[in-house]
Formats: structure tokens, sequence, C-alpha cells
């Protein structure tokens, strides 16, 4: 260990005192000048190059050092101006202790910000003698790749492991589980900015140990790992597992807990294999009903348990959120309706998870309409509906809602890479428009982990990673020490490009009038009758406030004008009425006053819906409630 550290050293002191025989080209985001990873520098004979975490390449190409060289410059979700040829790059003088700026523009909304794992994280910035954040910049517990990060902050620090994990040494590595430590920002640890400084528990030959290493033969993959405080008052930490036989046939399954003095996770429970709910995904803590509860973000909507040891060592006691009637699985279930043919949605245990693929299905058959399935992510302004994968939620203090970081499956540009954020009042949902954050164009980037403890300014600035790798993707050229490893992506939710619609509730005062109100605004003792319609909760261009008004006629809805500025506090904010190529999702809100001075609102396509005269004029354009299932989100 101490050659290792002492060869880090040396390498170190060479790359500053070498550093002038490199020419150093840093990329950076026209937007924040900050350094960009993952871009790609490529000579016109087809030498290439990846720019390091500090967005650094250290160019030396012994015949070309002293002349002009052409770069073409290309990144996921970053884009640089092309000529007049339609080439995107640019020539440069290549000297020795020369350097040069490229500014690319970011196209994603999410900020590209650095690799977690993996070697060579800094190569670059080492060799050009530029500063380096991390402790460990080159090589951190022997680890070359590491597959689906799982993170809990537990007895004052972040925990993380991982999947299956790569090394130097030979194509086969760890499959039971690394794991390592970090200090939080704030108490010693990095700005989440800047990186991660991971501290391995690390083997007898300085690799990332194995951490639960369960009996059977092939790989244990752990998920849902949350610390827990037992009665005692004493902190635990616990995560599911399961053993994988080939070809990834999952033939066990249960809980673990960690052991502080080993550092290795020990069975405290086996799970029977039909059961149809266990601990899995991204867990988060939440109040319902009095009682705290684990919630697992696998599927949409997510499984719980009460947040005790006992509980979550029970598969008994895991409740999903369906409509199937208790007791269904997968592939032998019965839709719960009542008497009227309403579907009866509600926690229930023993009883399978209706998830997106499972509603489809059933859609297919004729078992279910559209409407009362109640996933429906979809992009805000067309309405294109997408296939949730992997996905993680948290709550949010600056958006005072629920938000999920979630992976589209068979995206335009990739099957496995194309990430989405979602909002929602509550964590079940309801989850319905969503805007893109990130696209890596044929790469897969999947289990997205938000990881709330790194949240900034309120909440205002979130950070997620996920893995960048060739599964799925169909590349068969991976990218040289980025491949298989984690990439850490910072979100700035006051963008104005996440301006997503919200729901609007309908309700009644105490005289009976109807009311309308956003969650933040839907008084806590008043039951929501239903979801009317979506609307936005904050100023957006092109967008008008909706303001209460009172006339003769009682109290109506008035949309202000573009240039008004409202008295009161907003209900909403919507579209104008008469704006030019409304986007798809969106309908037009009549409101009708009657004789006795009652208002009421409905939407329509076009013109007036049933019930409202011809001549009746629309208040504004609001975005559409795609769920008709009477459900109530808690």
């Amino acid at each position: 260990m101490h050659a290792l550290i002492a060869w880090l050293i040396l390498v170190g002191a060479c790359g500053a005192q070498r550093s002038d025989r490199y020419f150093k080209i840093v990329v950076v985001d026209d937007q924040t000048n900050r350094g960009v990873p993952l871009v790609e520098l490529r000579t016109t004979n087809e030498i290439r190059y990846w720019t390091d975490s500090n967005g650094v390449v250290a160019f030396y190409e012994p015949g070309l050092m002293g002349r002009k060289v052409f770069f073409h410059v290309a990144s996921h979700g970053y884009e640089f101006p092309a000529d007049g040829f339609g080439y995107r790059g640019r020539a440069l003088e290549v000297v020795p202790g020369g350097q040069a700026t490229l500014s690319v523009r970011r196209t994603n909304v999410a900020q590209r910000l650095y690799r977690v794992t993996g070697a060579g994280i800094y190569r670059d910035s080492i060799l050009a003698g530029h500063p380096v954040p991390t402790k460990r910049p080159l090589l951190n517990g022997l680890v070359f790749g590491s597959d689906s990060v799982l993170a809990a902050v537990y007895r004052g620090r972040v925990y993380w492991f991982w999947g299956d994990t790569n090394r130097p040494s030979y194509p086969l590595g760890n499959f039971h589980v690394p794991g390592a430590t970090s200090l939080l920002p704030g108490d010693g640890g990095l700005d989440p900015e800047k990186g991660v400084d991971l501290e391995y528990f690390l083997d007898e030959r300085g690799f990332a140990k194995e951490t639960a290493r369960m009996p059977g033969r092939g790989p244990t993959w752990l998920g849902g790992l949350v610390a827990l405080t037992d009665p005692s008052g004493r902190e635990r930490l616990f995560a599911g597992y399961v053993k994988v036989a080939p070809p990834m046939r999952i033939y066990e399954r249960g809980l673990v807990e960690f052991d502080d003095q080993t550092h290795v996770f020990r069975k405290r429970a086996q799970f029977p294999l039909e059961a149809p709910l266990f601990p899995t995904g991204h867990p988060f803590q939440h109040e319902a009903g009095g009682e705290q509860y684990i919630y697992f973000a696998h599927s949409i909507p997510p499984v719980r348990v009460r947040a005790t040891p006992e509980a979550l060592a029970d598969p008994s006691r895991y409740e999903a959120f369906t409509c199937l009637k208790r007791g269904g699985r997968k592939d032998s279930f019965e839709l719960d309706r009542d008497a009227r043919g309403q579907l009866r949605w509600g926690w229930k245990p023993d009883t399978a998870p209706l998830t997106w693929a499972l509603e489809q299905e059933l859609v297919r058959d004729g078992a279910l309409e559209l409407d009362e399935c109640i996933v429906h992510l979809q992009e805000a302004d067309t309405g294109r509906r997408f296939r949730p994968h992997g996905h993680s939620v948290a709550w949010n203090p600056f958006r005072r809602r629920w938000v999920m970081i979630v992976l589209e499956q068979g995206g335009s540009s990739s099957f496995l890479g194309e990430v989405w954020y979602a909002e929602a009042d509550t964590p079940i949902g309801p989850w319905v428009y969503a805007r893109k954050v990130v696209t890596h164009h044929k790469y897969s980037f999947y289990n997205p982990r938000h990881h709330p403890m790194f949240d900034k300014d309120g909440g205002r600035v979130i950070f997620f990673e996920g893995t960048y790798s060739t599964f799925l993707s169909g590349v068969e050229v991976p990218t040289p020490r980025y491949n298989y490893n984690q990439i850490m992506y910072k979100l700035d939710l006051a963008d104005p490009r996440l301006v997503l619609p919200v729901p609007v509730y309908r309700w009644h005062d105490p005289s009976g009038a109807v009311r309308l109100a956003t969650r933040s605004d839907l008084p806590q003792d008043q039951p929501a009758d239903d979801i009317p319609f979506f609307a936005l909760d904050r100023p957006s261009p092109g967008a008008v406030a909706l303001v209460w008004e009172t006339t003769g006629q009682g109290v109506r809805l008035r949309a202000t004008g573009a240039q008004e500025k409202p008295n009161a506090r907003p209900l909403f904010y919507a579209l104008p009425a008469d704006v030019e190529d409304p986007p798809a999702t969106t309908v037009l809100l009549f409101q009708r006053t009657g004789p006795e001075g009652q208002t009421r609102y409905a939407t329509g396509e076009k013109g007036p819906p049933d019930g409202f005269p011809p001549t009746a004029r629309a208040v504004c354009r609001v975005w559409r409630n795609p769920i008709a299932a009477k459900v109530h989100w808690r």
C-alpha cells in the first residue's frame, strides 16, 4: 500500500516536471466556463482522445508537435459549432508547453461534472500539470470499472456500494459488491461540484474487497440500500440481495445487514422466491398515516414497508400500491373493481405491483383502458409517452414536491441512455409530465441515482449519477477509461426548461363554491374532488397568471395580460387561450357561471364542452390530465 502511494506521488511529480512536453487542450462549457468531461477530440487520421474530468486533453504525438492539427470535437449532449463545410472542430497549432481552450454548447439540460469511478479520472490533467481536486486522481482501489451505484448516509458518512467491478490484473474482478465511504460535504468532504473522495474497503492486495459474498454459485448483487434506527437508537445498514446464475437467473433473494467491524454484509433473512415484494432499487423514507415507511423506487408506483428492521426482514409486511386483487401475481391476477366497475387502487400486501409494462399489456389485451393507467410519463410538449426503466425519487424542498430522475427504455438516441426529470405531489404520483435532461447518443447510462445528501441551495441544485456502459447500446468500441463507470451530473431546478405542469385540484369551499388550487394552496383539511387539469405553478416564458376576480356574478378566474403584474398571488400559470401553435398536450379551459352564481370549469379540445353554451369563451390553455382513474394520491 505504501509503495502504491509513493508511486502515485512520483507520477504526480514527474507529470509536473514533464508537463511542458504536452500541448494542453481544455474543453469548456460555454455557459459555465467549466471543463467538460467525455469530449472526443479526433484528428483527421483517426487518433482519438477523450477529455478527463477537468475537460483536459494532454496532447503529444511525435511528428505532429509544432504543426497545425485539426481536431473534430464531439460529445454526448454538447455541440461544437460547424464550419462552412459542416465540420465541427478546429485546427490548433500544437506546440510543447502550449495550450488552447475550446468552447462547446450544452444541449443537455443537465451539466456533466466528472467521472466518479475507474482509472485515469484526471490522467490528462496530471500529465499537463493541471490542478486536480481528489486525493487519488489516477487509480483508487485498483478499480477499472464499476456497475450500478447504491448510496446511503450512515453514521455520518456516505456509504457506497457497486455491482460487478473490473480490475487491472485480469478480465474477471469483484462480483460480490465492492464498497467505499466518503465524508459528507460540509463535514470534510468535497463539494459535490468538484468530486467524491472515495475510501474503498480493500483486500490484502489493495483491490476493492468483496463486502457481500453470499453462499452459492454466481455473483451477489445488492439493492434497496437503507439505513434504519432500531428501537434501542442504534443505526443499522441493510440491503436486499440476490444470487444470480447464468443467464442472469435469480435463484435466491433476501436481506443482509452491514457489519461495522468487518466491513462485510451478513445474511439476516432469506425471502421465498415466490414473494412478490422485496427490497430493491433506490429507497427513500416518508411518513404516511402517522407511520414511517421505506419506499423502494424500483417500480412506479413504488413498494413500501414500515421503517423498522423487523418489518424490513418480513416479506409479508411489504405493500404494493396496486389495483390488482390481493394475492395477485404478475402471471396470475384479477383486477380489483367495485360494483360500478371502478378500479380500487390501494396499498395491498402479498400482491404484485402494477408496473408500466404490465399496465401496457393489460391495455393491449383490452382489460384496461389507457386512461385507467396511472403511469403516464410523457414529454411535456408533445405528449410522447415513454417507458420508464431505472429511477430515483426524493422529496425536494425547493420545488416542495417529489422529484424523479428516470431512465427511458427504448429512447430515440439510445436504448438505455436518455434520462428525464419529473415531479409529483406525492411519492406515488401522479407522475405525468417530464423533460429530458440528458442524452447519450448510442450509449447506455443506466440505473440513475439522485443523491439528496448533495443537494445545494435548498434543493435548487441536485446531483445524480449513472453507469456509462456499452450494455445494450450496440456500440462496438467502448470509450476508453469511461466505459463501465459512474458519471456525475448536476441539474439546476430553476432552469426555465424544467417548469413543468403540475396537478390542479378541484374542491369546494365552505360556501359550496367550486375552487381550484395546486397542492401547495389546497387546504390541508380539505379533500380534493379530482384533478381536472394540470397547469404551471411558477412563471414561464409565454405563460400568463390566473387570478381570482370578484364580479357581480361571483368569483371567477381571470387570465392577466402578458405585461400585467397581478395584484394577488397567482392561482397558477397557463398559456393564453389564443396562443399560436400550442403544445399538443394542452386543452382550452372554459368557465361558466350558472343562474345562482356558481361557476363551473371544464376543458375542451377545440371548443366548449357539453353543457357550456357555444359562445362560451376560453379563459386560457392548460395541460390535460390523462388519468381518469379515481385514485387517492397518498
